[in-house]
């Protein structure tokens, strides 16, 4: 199968109301919706009006910084950004000026029901706007799902996060799916509501303006699902961008490059993941912002197990990549504060 091959994409849901703070849920609604059947048109019903889902959270950056050589921005899942301190400090030592933040808790137990994308901007002096991606009914997974028993979300989101040093406005979270994967497919226990989606937003630096996006594709997908997905990514872009540069980062799930060479990774992507085919088609480039690194990791638990690939990517248009680093996401004392690494570069404008 070719990217031609591909059925025409859905256009995706554009999102652009903007709050200083994302409304929660009640108990009520989220035990109601444990209780209901997970069913399409069940999700829906519960989804598609619930307030969370239809606005994204904004804190303007404090101070505005406009630094006047290449731009650092960086990509990362930070797996429900746990751990702090030690991912303030991780990122404080990359130094982005954008940070594209998948994986990002809000009230959930496991993360000591704290806003982790909040608190990670307030820590490094960068705003942010956060969407919702999954409002989560549970505790997680089976393993947080054990060792937080008892426990309570106070808000269950889960989400993504795009950090700034320099200002930014025109935010629009777009959803890349028609939503309920999780929820029908709901057999290991993690009952969530909710869609695949990206955040962009219009990024102010001194040499111009650029659109940032940061994105994460479904996990529960082949090949040709992801395509569609960064179809209808590609297409709302464009309408946002108008011809501005554009980076997109996130966890792309491009697990179909399991097994083959790294440096097919880099060099030829598109044999075994048709969204690079897609990509290159609309004038993007991957080859100087990224290296022939996996980005998959071990987490202290032993899990996941190998073999690991790159899935995670930097993506850009209308600007020159270069210095491109993996980085491990390891504590000081070497342990893995996600099971995905850091991706990161420096973009200059043409």
């Amino acid at each position: 199968m070719t990217a031609d091959d591909l059925a025409p994409s859905a256009a995706a849901e554009l999102v652009t109301t903007v709050v200083p703070k994302l409304p929660v849920p009640s108990i009520a609604f989220r035990e109601e919706a444990m209780r209901s059947p997970k069913t399409r048109a069940e999700h829906d019903r519960l989804a598609l009006d619930l307030p969370a889902f239809n606005a994204v959270e904004i804190r303007g950056p404090a101070p505005v910084l406009r630094p006047d050589g290449p731009l650092r921005i960086a990509a990362w899942n930070a797996e429900r950004l746990k751990y702090q301190k030690p991912s303030a400090d991780l990122v404080a030592g990359v130094a982005p000026d954008v940070l594209l933040l998948s994986e990002t808790d809000l009230g959930m137990a496991r993360a000591g029901n704290r806003h982790t994308a909040g608190d990670l901007a307030a820590a490094l002096g960068m705003g942010y706007a956060y969407g919702v991606e999954f409002l989560e009914l549970g505790l997680g997974d089976d393993r947080e799902r054990a060792w937080h028993a008892g426990e309570t979300n106070a808000a269950g989101f889960h989400g993504n996060a795009l950090l700034s040093r320099l200002p930014f406005g025109d935010v629009a979270l777009i959803r890349l799916d028609d939503g309920a994967v999780w929820w029908l497919d709901a057999k290991d226990g993690e009952h969530r509501l909710g869609w695949r989606m990206a955040i962009a937003a219009r990024v102010e630096a001194e040499q111009g303006p650029f659109w940032a996006v940061v994105v994460h594709l479904e996990s529960k997908s082949d090949a040709a699902d992801r395509a569609r997905q960064m179809i209808r990514l590609l297409q709302a872009v464009d309408g946002l961008a108008q011809g501005l540069p554009v980076v997109i980062g996130g966890d792309l799930n491009t697990n179909a490059l399991m097994g083959h060479s790294p440096a097919d990774w880099l060099a030829g992507p598109q044999k075994h993941e048709l969204l690079f085919a897609v990509m290159a088609e609309a004038g993007f480039d991957w080859q100087d912002g990224n290296t022939a690194d996996a980005t998959l990791r071990m987490r202290p638990d032993g899990t996941p197990l190998p073999p690991y690939c790159r899935i995670d990517w930097l993506l850009s248009r209308g600007l020159d990549a270069s210095n491109a680093r993996t980085v491990p996401a390891l504590d000081k004392a070497g342990n893995a504060i996600s099971d995905h690494d850091l991706v990161v570069a420096d973009f200059a404008f043409r």
